[in-house]
């Protein structure tokens, strides 16, 4: 539609042919999808498989090569010059596969994150992916929603939005629903709402009047488009390290070319090997391996229940050294039931069934005859935005987890929530927020009004100035005041969640909904402690990772929790009232103290949230926290790793976290910094291997270039030892499921390098036993005998690989015996070694490979000294390794 918002939204809707009570049919939602498109913004054309097979062509190395072929032609080496272009083809290859499946595994990473959307559809309310969203459909949007497409309000209550993302204006707007000037700007249409935008307080109604590239997002998303993504801190070090390692390089091969020009040997020959040095002593690959190593690290999480949605947080991950994690539907099971109502004079406990509406009541029976349970089931139903529904004989929830629990109530107490609130219908609402913790709503009874309430107990009864007992309408004194207050201590004391009702009825629309309410009772929720997550805490115990619950709830419900999850014992009092944490400004050292100490933050606010993570985060602290609502977003922005709740985490709270929890569990949090810990642990892995693999090749070649030893390896022998050696193996390390001791382990401090000084020491020794043993297998086949120059090459050649393949397991951090390290338990790196063993003996066999490489029959003993000083470099570093002469 053009400008909706110059119109009526009555004509909006006729324009549309939807209705505001039914919204659309969902085959006409079918049809007008077909039509208009799915509701995402075109992205970017993805780079073809041609273009990146070609790009791999145009790496300085492949150039380097290119050269090394054509002086072979010029002077007449034309088998050299044909075996260097196969190399470059299997290069080329080798890198376009893990280029293709690093992309293919992000492009699996991006569909994960779906956005839903609460439409009426067949004038029922619905959750739909956003991307199915059409015009004319009818959309509710509450606090923490993201807009998915333009909109037009029709019903709102105290409804305001953000949007700044789209006009720059960081206070958010207050909406209404009548027209506006046709000619107003952008950000001055206050009865639409703009796709990319968020809500921030109130809700509403509105119908979707463009989805898609026709949104004004949409028109300027080329802006999007265009916008590269920055390097992760990851990305960042191995650049940095890669430049370091190149220079390194350059100066060895140099040498080694200045030192065989010395020594006599012929100009292209010494070229020809310095190229190929380079290009095998440099892992260009090392980008792409890691990227496509945090890649299927991060799908590995997602097939747990944790959605990364930044490569930077994978690194944070494995540094973590404090959770700060909300309570409910986190360390619980968000399986939050109605199951105990009380008041200062009776109370009913029972287990409610919404599904057969039924309660199986267990003491008070005859609370259901008084006039506060009649009450306090007509508030539920009414203050309360969610909805339930039976659907193939499962219940259906629809919005909080704390609503949806209200509503199963009052199914539970046999009454229809339809008829309930199409008997008294919604005239004016004031939302729940973190500042008030009060919900209210005002409904049309006849020819009078009925305001329902609902919230923290403290709260509500200080908007209270009467209670109803049965019947009668008792003055609220000081009194019942303090029994209240000291019932809901003992209720939440015993794990419940409580939260007080009232009510109030007038002659006219109130102007001020929570004022001189009538105070009803109290209602128990139970929200079960997850079973899996006292062993998670014990685990981030073992890892040196603190966990810190930090929740709205009243502070006994808080403590009664941390207790029978091991977080704290009955006889500690680490537990912080948001009201004695005082400003973060006017902190002392000793109230900094309290804060670092304490375990349990109870009854906090989102600022003090945020104030915490900064306390920490000057501490050197690497903090996780998590969140679910809109109040949390600057909480989980300001934290090194945000964590959105993925069941009941509004949108905004998810678009600005690293990381989503599918199923919201704790224990899924564990996993995530689990696995961090791995993926970096195995980048680290191959990178060393590489590099020790690398640095025996330069020590070998620069031996035999400084003593003009006969039997160097040639140009093409170092590629294909680059070519058998560098790819599988590594890739295989960058799979490997980690150490089981991982998780015992310090937090790795996130600014160190990948390879330290300690790694490069390593890694050089590392280099020198497979170096000293290849060598060593030359001299004991033809110790005493003459010297064969084409054996010794050859003995020299495939020694160096295996020593190579079989030195892939010695890259482990277990402390376990050989073949139950983390490494030997990998089955790709099993397949790896075999599949490179068939392609080196293979090589012997298929005539234009061996003659290329130059290769001789070998003989039986040949092969057994080849193996035995193979394997032997491996037992060497193994036993180094063993008396920790390094780690």
């Amino acid at each position: 539609m053009k400008n909706p918002h110059a119109i009526s939204f009555t004509e909006v809707f006729l324009n549309l042919k939807s209705d505001p009570q039914q919204g659309i049919t969902s085959i006409e939602a079918e049809s007008r999808l077909k039509k208009f498109g799915a509701n995402i913004l075109e992205e970017k054309k993805s780079v073809s498989p041609i273009a990146i097979f070609i790009e791999q062509f145009k790496s300085p190395f492949v150039l380097l090569l290119a050269i090394a072929s054509g002086l072979s032609i010029y002077f007449g080496e034309d088998l050299d010059a044909i075996a260097i272009g196969a190399v470059l083809i299997i290069n080329a290859i080798i890198g376009f596969v893990m280029e293709y499946q690093a992309g293919q595994s992000m492009e699996a990473l991006k569909k994960l994150t779906i956005v839903s959307a609460k439409v009426v559809r067949d004038g029922k309310v619905q959750e739909i992916p956003s991307y199915n969203l059409v015009p004319g459909d009818v959309l509710y949007v509450e606090p923490g929603d993201i807009i998915s497409s333009d909109v037009r309000l029709f019903t709102l209550s105290q409804l305001e939005a953000n949007e700044s993302s789209l006009t720059g204006e960081s206070i958010p707007v207050r909406k209404q629903v009548d027209p506006i000037a046709e000619a107003s700007p952008l950000a001055e249409r206050t009865n639409m709402l703009y796709k990319g935008t968020h809500i921030s307080k109130g809700n509403g109604y509105a119908i979707v009047t463009a989805t898609g590239m026709r949104t004004e997002l949409g028109k300027i998303a080329t802006m999007v488009q265009t916008a590269d993504a920055a390097d992760t801190p990851l990305e960042k070090k191995i650049g940095e390290f890669s430049k370091k390692l190149i220079w390194f390089t350059v100066a060895i091969v140099v040498l080694i070319f200045l030192t065989g020009i010395l020594n006599g040997d012929p100009i292209l020959g010494m070229l020809q090997t310095s190229i190929a040095l380079a290009v095998a002593a440099i892992p260009e690959g090392l980008p792409i391996v890691a990227t496509l190593a945090l890649a299927q690290g991060m799908l590995r999480m997602a097939r747990q229940n944790v959605i990364v949605k930044k490569l930077a947080a994978v690194e944070t991950l494995g540094g973590t050294t404090v959770i700060c994690t909300d309570k409910t539907g986190t360390l619980t099971e968000n399986r939050i039931e109605v199951n105990h109502i009380s008041t200062n004079t009776d109370e009913l406990i029972f287990e409610p069934d919404g599904l057969v509406q039924e309660m199986n009541i267990q003491k008070g029976e005859s609370f259901l005859e008084t006039s506060n349970f009649e009450m306090i089931q007509l508030v539920a139903g009414l203050c309360n935005t969610a909805e339930i529904s039976i659907r193939d004989n499962e219940l259906i929830e629809i919005g909080d987890p704390l609503e949806t629990g209200l509503l199963k109530f009052v199914r539970a107490g046999a009454k229809d929530i339809f008829s309930m609130r199409k008997e008294f219908p919604k005239v004016k609402e004031e939302p729940f927020n973190s500042e008030t913790r009060i919900m209210a709503t005002c409904h049309q009874e006849e020819k009078s009004y009925l305001t329902c309430a609902k919230g923290a107990v403290e709260e509500l009864l200080s908007k209270c100035t009467q209670t109803l007992e049965d019947r009668s309408i008792v003055f609220l004194d000081r009194l019942n005041n303090d029994l209240y207050m000291k019932r809901a201590d003992e209720m939440a004391a015993s794990g419940l969640r409580v939260i007080g009702m009232a009510y109030k009825k007038s002659d006219s629309l109130p102007e001020l909904l929570c004022d001189d309410l009538i105070f009803i009772g109290l209602v128990g929720m139970i929200d079960p402690a997850r079973k899996e997550v006292p062993a998670a805490i014990h685990e981030c115990r073992s890892a040196g990772v603190k966990v810190v619950m930090v929740t709205g709830d009243h502070p006994s419900t808080a403590k009664n929790i941390g207790m029978k999850l091991g977080l704290v014992d009955a006889h500690t009092d680490s537990v912080l009232h948001g009201n004695e944490m005082g400003e973060y400004e006017s902190l002392d050292e000793n109230k900094r103290k309290v804060w670092l100490t304490t375990n349990i933050f109870a009854r906090v606010n989102p600022k003090q949230k945020l104030d915490l993570v900064k306390l920490l985060q000057e501490n050197n602290q690497v903090v996780a926290m998590t969140g679910d609502g809109i109040n949390d977003a600057p909480a989980l922005k300001k934290a090194d790793i945000g964590i959105a709740m993925g069941l009941r985490g509004t949108q905004v709270a998810q678009d600005v976290a690293d990381m989503v929890l599918k199923d919201d569990s704790f224990a899924s949090i564990v996993v995530a910094i689990k696995q961090g810990r791995v993926i970096f642990e195995n980048i680290r892995k191959f990178i060393i291997y590489l590099l020790s693999c690398n640095v025996s090749e330069l020590i070998l070649i620069g031996f035999t270039s400084i003593f003009n030893i006969h039997y160097a390896l040639f140009p093409l022998q170092i590629l294909f030892i680059n070519i058998i050696t560098d790819v599988l193996p590594a890739l295989a390390l960058g799979v490997t499921e980690g150490s089981d001791d991982i998780m015992t382990r310090k937090p790795r401090n996130s600014r160190e390098p990948i390879i330290d000084n300690t790694h490069w020491r390593v890694l050089i020794v590392y280099s020198i036993v497979i170096s000293v043993t290849s060598i060593g297998a030359v001299y004991t086949v033809h110790y005493g005998e003459n010297w064969n120059h084409e054996l010794c090459n050859n003995i020299l050649f495939i020694t160096l690989i295996f020593s190579q393949l079989f030195h892939v397991f010695n890259i482990t951090t277990d402390s376990k015996s050989f073949f139950k390290t983390d490494v030997a338990k990998n089955k790709y790196v099993w397949y790896a070694i075999l599949t490179c063993t068939v392609l080196t003996v293979a090589s012997f066999f298929i005539e234009p490979v061996a003659n290329a490489l130059r290769l001789d029959h070998l003989s039986v003993i040949d092969w057994i000294v080849i193996i035995g000083f193979s394997m032997l470099a491996t037992f060497i570093n193994w036993m180094l390794k063993k008396a920790k002469l390094f780690v």
